[in-house]
């Protein structure tokens, strides 16, 4: 399934990128295929810029896992979590 997605994000990224760049599309194998290589540059440059971040200032870590702790709690008690739970009809959650 997320080779699906992989195609159909790249198909878009790629023909916004032929739009924008050339005024028309590559054609559809191209677009994919010009998208597929963008998100795989894009995705190397932001764990590259993550790494820096973390490793740079190590506190961002905690601001993070803070961040998840409070999501996980407001999900498990609060309002938005009791419709998600209801929504999705797992009584684990």
């Amino acid at each position: 399934m997320h080779v699906l997605w992989w195609i159909v994000v790249g198909l878009i990224a790629g023909w916004a990128t032929g739009k924008i760049m050339r005024g028309s599309g590559y054609g559809p194998v191209m677009d994919i295929l010009v998208g597929i290589v963008g998100a795989l540059v894009m995705r190397g440059i932001m764990i590259l810029l993550g790494v820096t971040l973390v490793s740079r200032f190590h506190f961002i870590l905690y601001i993070f896992g803070i961040f998840l702790v409070v999501t996980a709690i407001r999900m498990l008690f609060g309002k938005a979590g009791a419709r998600f739970r209801e929504e999705s009809g797992d009584a684990f959650l």
